[in-house]
């Protein structure tokens, strides 16, 4: 009996750094309110945001807004990630987060995870936790993933 030889993994596009992930949000939403990647792996990322007074509500406490935006850029760069062949971008088509505490001040984080990454859509799940550590937010959205339009007939 012959020994066979190895079956070649299928090829996948090398990680993005956490360089250019923080430096693709400059300019835009990310890079305004101020997140920051820490970790980047293939159906896992993590980020951090800085608590400062443009980020709170009136009331004093960080904004819900604040905290959607860390988690749904947080799950958004992990679907970039994870697009799959002929894709060229998504749009967040549903979200949904239960907040359970809040924050003043500190640095916040979030740790998303992939729970379903099909061709056409991508379930993400995302906690983010107060600077003391404890649960803050669960958040939970769906992509729809994107292909570029066919060209229309006879052209």
């Amino acid at each position: 009996m012959s020994a066979s030889a190895p079956t070649p993994e299928p090829s996948t596009p090398e990680l993005p750094s956490l360089e250019s992930l923080n430096a693709f949000g400059a300019g835009r939403l990310p890079g305004l309110i101020g997140v920051r990647f820490t970790h980047a792996a293939r159906g896992l990322l993590r980020s951090e945001l800085t608590i400062r007074p443009e980020l709170l509500a009136p009331n004093g406490f960080l904004h819900a807004a604040s905290v959607i935006a860390l988690a749904d850029t947080t799950c958004g760069y992990g679907t970039r990630i994870l697009l799959p062949d002929g894709a060229h971008s998504f749009t967040t088509i549903e979200l949904k987060s239960n907040h359970l505490g809040t924050a003043r001040d500190g640095t916040v984080t979030c740790e998303a995870r992939n729970v379903h990454a099909g061709r056409t859509t991508q379930v993400w799940d995302a906690e983010v936790r107060a600077p003391d550590g404890k649960l803050m937010a669960l958040f939970r959205c769906t992509q729809a993933v994107l292909y570029p339009k066919p060209a229309p007939a006879g052209e």
